[in-house]
């Protein structure tokens, strides 16, 4: 069994324990009004008795936050399942689908025994996130026609045809309701934090209910009973013959599902807290527990769920606590509450259920999918849950991530470009990706439109070759090379890889080894060697940058040769601005004009200057720079530097706390004057965010100012870093 995943209350001291025990209970009491409104809307949506929504509710904050494996998930009943349940009730009825969320649970226990979380990870996020913008769209459709007063239909295709209709014949005053109920939602992010105290959906849900005193024709929630007589035990006395392959596939189905979205939700909350880390086996454990138990007790499946996992850790929750008590809550509100249940409008959950589901379709994750090329995998995905029904829906879309996988895998990108000036240089012929046999008649196809004679470079820019590219290509260019034309077969990242390894960034000295050639060798040298490997990689790049750039950032920085702003900040052609100089200097004309050009020009939102350490103006304004020096230049030119010379002296709080830090002299002047160059930035009124870098060379170590300590500290530190301002 997957170890327990540790609780931060367990050693704290007694005074902290109580501070965090307050956190939690305040945190429980915000889920617990979020969840109730959302596990009533969803039992509605999915056709299954009102009071199975709060049972599911009561389990999966109890049992789920107890035995579970994150420490901050919800878990309830959730959006993402409603349709399977839906379908489920129609086919075997209401206590069948309780033994079917009972056999769910012990698969969900039997694929955490058997360690088989990490395999849910590996499915397509675009399947996933169409998986859940299809159940969104299904559901919002289904409601809208609550919300309208009408019927829901069968399946998605048959709302979107019968809503026409049910527009032209609006019912009475439930429309009215309803409209209120998405209209609050959708406008109480908006308002002050002081309002949104209280939760979105409570409000309006609140609010629709207040409204609909004035007609008491308005449907409301039935209940026959309370919380306890809601318990319903699982038969299968009901199942027709027959149907037992029905009902296992209806246990899978929802296993899998369930696993996925708990998993994937845990994910989410992991990357807004720092606390303990999610232990993926015992959350299926934990899963598959809380699934069996409201199974057995009538309730829907239980998944974590983002939407209140998310108000669990906004709150400030910081144990399990409050995902327990947020539970123990929801059973008191339907033990002794039931009269305020049964005054709510279903117009005002189906309202709620309308937002809900389209809040599953997220713009974030067709921009994702399309940045990855896989929007067709997630449009599939949408479109095969939508018409067909969820479970064919997501195969299909695995069918097709599948596909692209292989098509990707096989297929070679082959182009055929002209270097030089077009009519003397020699071709290009570039090929990336994988190069088998599959490419063969892509590559023989390029190549045959080489001009007979034509000198011509071939760069293989792929991760495989295989014996039927090799040999054809080897066949071309004997019997282009037999015309007397040049040819030249290039493998960039490994020609010469033995004699000369060498990563991208090392000197010409390390990889070339011949310090008595001519002054000019090295730079043509690496001249030769940016063509032969990196040139057709920029390519793709530079050309969408060739008609402007855009910026992100001016960097100032020293014109030192071991100072290298791309690698440094880790970035690439159009992504900065430079300007070098002698120690790093806000002086002189020529910086001027380019900071005005950036800023008012190219509007870069970021200004960065950056020092480093052993700088040979920071020595030289030590020590002062030699007077038998040709013309003066660089001592007028260092006379920009005096002021942070003079502060440092003055004992800057810059320069106390490098020296406290045990930098020598020259380095904290290097911080003083990257401190006081933002002042000057400061005082000429530009028009951007400042920032502060110190390069410490022995380390290859890159610290950034925080304005509030006066100080250059790592990114990594624990304290979060005070920005210079503008």
């Amino acid at each position: 069994m997957a170890a327990s995943t540790p609780d931060p209350s367990q050693h704290a001291p007694p005074g902290r324990r109580l501070d965090i025990l307050r956190a939690d209970v305040g945190a429980s009491v915000v889920v617990f009004l979020v969840a109730v409104p959302l596990s009533l809307g969803i039992a509605l949506a999915s056709g299954a008795p009102i009071m199975a929504g709060l049972i599911a509710a009561v389990v999966g904050g109890v049992v789920a936050g107890l035995l579970g494996g994150s420490v901050l998930q919800v878990s309830g009943p959730a959006a993402g399942l409603t349709v399977v349940v839906a379908e489920l009730i129609n086919r075997f009825g209401w206590q069948v689908t309780c033994l079917i969320t009972v056999g769910a649970g012990l698969l969900q226990m039997l694929f955490g025994l058997s360690r088989l979380a990490r395999f849910a990870q590996a499915i397509p996020p675009a399947v996933v996130h169409g998986m859940l913008a299809g159940i969104g769209i299904t559901i919002a459709l289904a409601q809208l026609h609550v919300v309208l007063g009408g019927d829901p239909q069968t399946s998605a295709v048959d709302n979107v045809l019968e809503l026409p209709e049910q527009l032209l014949r609006l019912h009475g005053h439930a429309v009215i309701v309803g409209l209120c109920t998405i209209g609050v939602v959708l406008v109480w992010p908006r308002l002050p934090d002081r309002l949104r105290l209280v939760p979105g959906p409570l409000a309006a849900v609140t609010a629709a209910t207040a409204l609909a005193v004035l007609w008491p024709d308005v449907p409301r929630v039935d209940l026959p009973g309370g919380l306890l007589s809601a318990v319903t035990l699982p038969s299968l006395a009901l199942l027709p013959d027959g149907q037992w392959a029905g009902v296992i596939g209806g246990m899978l189905t929802v296993a899998l599902i369930a696993s996925v979205e708990s998993l994937l939700s845990a994910v989410a909350v992991d990357r807004m807290h720092d606390g303990p880390r999610t232990d993926a086996d015992r959350e299926l454990l934990g899963q598959g527990a809380a699934n069996t138990a409201s199974g057995l007790l009538g309730g829907l499946p239980v998944t974590g769920v983002i939407v209140r996992s998310s108000a669990n850790v906004r709150a400030g929750a910081k144990t399990r606590a409050s995902t327990v008590l947020h539970g123990i809550w929801i059973a008191v509100f339907a033990i002794a509450l039931i009269g305020v249940v049964e005054m709510i409008p279903l117009a005002a959950l189906a309202g709620l259920l309308v937002v809900v589901g389209v809040q599953l379709v997220k713009l974030a994750d067709i921009r994702t999918a399309h940045q990855h090329s896989e929007l067709a995998v997630y449009l599939v995905t949408v479109a095969g849950v939508l018409v067909l029904n969820l479970l064919e829906g997501v195969l299909i879309g695995l069918v097709l991530a599948g596909l692209l996988v292989l098509h990707r895998a096989v297929r070679a990108r082959v182009r055929l470009e002209e270097t030089g000036d077009g009519t003397s240089g020699p071709l290009r012929v570039v090929v990336g990706g994988t190069l088998s046999f599959l490419s063969v008649p892509a590559l023989s196809r390029v190549l045959g439109e080489v001009p007979a004679g034509a000198p011509v470079r071939i760069d293989l820019i792929v991760d495989y070759l295989d014996h039927a590219a090799y040999d054809h290509l080897d066949g071309w260019t004997k019997r282009h090379r037999a015309t007397g034309a040049w040819v030249q077969v290039s493998e960039p990242g490994a020609v010469d890889a033995a004699e000369h390894p060498r990563p991208w960034f090392a000197t010409w000295s390390q990889w070339r080894g011949d310090a008595t050639a001519s002054p000019s060798a090295p730079m043509l040298a690496g001249v030769a060697a940016y063509h032969e490997r990196t040139a057709g990689l920029l390519l793709p790049t530079l050309r969408e940058l060739a008609g402007g750039q855009a910026p992100s950032g001016l960097l100032l920085s020293c014109a030192d040769s071991r100072v290298m702003p791309n690698v440094i900040t880790h970035s690439g052609p159009g992504d900065l601005f430079t300007v070098r100089n002698v120690g790093n200097l806000v002086a002189g004309t020529s910086v001027r004009a380019a900071v005005q050009y950036a800023t008012t020009v190219l509007r870069v939102p970021l200004i960065a200057v950056c020092g480093h350490s052993g700088c040979g103006a920071m020595r030289g304004l030590l020590d002062g720079v030699p007077t038998d020096m040709p013309d003066g230049a660089l001592g007028d030119w260092l006379k920009a530097g005096a002021p942070s010379l003079r502060a440092f002296r003055d004992g800057h709080p810059v320069a106390a706390a490098a020296l406290r830090a045990g930098y020598g002299e020259a380095e904290a002047l290097a911080m003083v004057n990257v401190a006081l160059q933002l002042d000057v930035l400061r005082a000429q009124g530009v028009d951007a965010e400042l920032m502060g870098l110190y390069f410490d060379i022995p380390t290859a170590q890159v610290l950034v100012f925080d304005a509030a300590a006066n100080e250059f500290r790592p990114l990594d530190s624990d304290t979060p870093l005070a920005p210079a301002g503008r």
